[in-house]
C-alpha cells in the first residue's frame, strides 16, 4: 500500500512539473534593431506611399557567420533557467513550408485553398516574449572584447520588461565564448527582473487593447438601447465582471466605435490553455450573441495583444 501510494504521489507530481512547464512563457530571441541596422540586415516597403523599414531576420539568420552562435549561446544560458524558448530559424523554416504546401494543396475538383490578404498577415511567428541581443566587438590590440546588451519586450504591449547590459575582458577567445561570459555574469538579476514581471502578471493579468467597432451595415450602434440601458454599458459591464481585479481603461467611446486600454485578461482560460487577445474577444463575441442582443461580430487582431470586435455581421 505505501509503495502505492508512493508510485501515485510521484505521478502526481511529474503531471503538476508538465503543467507547470506549460505555463511558462515562450520566448524568441532575435537581434536588437540597432544590430540589424548596422549590418544592414534591413528591408524597405512602400506603405500606401510611405517608406517603411523593417528588420530582414531571414537574411541575418542565414548569412551572418555570429548571429546563430550567438543566439545558440544565450539560449543554452536561459534553459538552463527553465525558459521555453523557440528558434526563429526553424520556425520560419517551418513556417515557409506550411506556405508552399498550402500553395500546391487542392481537392479533387481542383479547388485550391482560400486566403485572405488577412491570413497572410497573420503568418507570423508568435510567441510571448521577446528577447532582442545585442553586441559590438571592441578591438584592443591583438584582442578583442564584447560589448553585449539583452533586453526582453512583452509581445502583446511592446513594453520593455527586463535588461541587461555589460562589457566583456579583452581575450582571443570566439565572439559567442565572450558573450557567453558576460551574459553569464549578469544573467542572475536579467532573470529576476523576468520573473518579478511574470508574478506580476500571475497577479495582475495580461495586458490587452480591446477595440469594439460596428459595420456600416449593422442594424444597430454601440448607443442602442436594451431595458434602458446602452449597449456600449453592456459591454463595460460585461468587461468588469471578466477582467482580472476589473481592470481596464475606456479610452475612447462613440455610437461607432469603443476603444479600450490596459485590459487585464487572465493568463489562462477556464480549461486552463493560455488567453490572448483573441480568445477573449470570443468570450465578448459570445455574449453578444446571446438575448436580449443577438448581434454577429467578426474578430480582427493585430498580433497577440490587440483584438478588434466588429458588431453586425461577420
Amino acid at each position: 500500500m505505501k509503495r502505492l501510494l508512493f508510485i501515485c504521489a510521484s505521478l502526481l507530481v511529474t503531471i503538476y512539473s508538465f503543467a507547470q512547464m506549460a505555463k511558462k512563457p515562450t520566448i524568441m530571441l532575435l537581434p536588437s534593431d540597432h544590430w540589424c541596422s548596422a549590418r544592414y540586415f534591413t528591408k524597405t516597403f512602400d506603405n500606401l506611399g510611405v517608406k517603411q523599414t523593417i528588420n530582414d531576420y531571414d537574411a541575418a539568420f542565414r548569412e551572418d557567420a555570429e548571429l546563430p552562435q550567438v543566439v545558440s549561446k544565450v539560449g543554452e544560458l536561459m534553459t538552463k533557467y527553465g525558459y521555453d524558448l523557440k528558434d526563429y530559424a526553424m520556425e520560419s523554416k517551418a513556417l515557409n513550408d506550411r506556405m508552399l504546401e498550402e500553395q500546391v494543396t487542392m481537392s479533387k475538383s481542383g479547388a485550391m485553398i482560400v486566403e485572405t490578404p488577412l491570413d497572410v498577415l497573420r503568418r507570423t511567428v508568435k510567441y510571448d516574449i521577446e528577447l532582442c541581443v545585442d553586441w559590438e566587438v571592441i578591438q584592443d590590440g591583438s584582442d578583442k572584447a564584447v560589448r553585449f546588451t539583452i533586453e526582453a519586450f512583452d509581445s502583446y504591449t511592446n513594453k520593455r520588461i527586463a535588461t541587461s547590459s555589460g562589457v566583456g575582458k579583452a581575450s582571443n577567445k570566439a565572439i559567442a565564448y565572450q558573450i557567453e561570459d558576460v551574459v553569464t555574469k549578469n544573467l542572475k538579476t536579467f532573470d529576476k527582473q523576468l520573473q518579478d514581471f511574470l508574478a506580476k502578471q500571475k497577479k495582475n493579468g495580461r495586458e490587452i487593447r480591446l477595440s469594439v467597432q460596428v459595420w456600416d451595415s449593422a442594424p444597430v450602434d454601440l448607443e442602442e438601447e436594451y431595458d434602458d440601458m446602452e449597449l456600449i454599458e453592456y459591454i463595460q459591464l460585461w468587461l468588469k465582471e471578466n477582467t482580472v481585479n476589473s481592470a481596464f481603461s475606456l479610452t475612447n467611446a462613440t455610437e461607432s466605435r469603443a476603444s479600450f486600454e490596459q485590459v487585464m485578461i487572465p493568463c489562462f482560460d477556464d480549461n486552463d490553455m493560455p488567453m490572448d487577445a483573441r480568445a477573449f474577444a470570443a468570450k465578448l463575441r459570445k455574449y453578444l450573441r446571446r438575448e436580449p442582443f443577438m448581434l454577429q461580430s467578426k474578430i480582427v487582431t493585430r498580433g497577440l495583444g490587440e483584438a478588434i470586435l466588429i458588431v453586425g455581421e461577420k
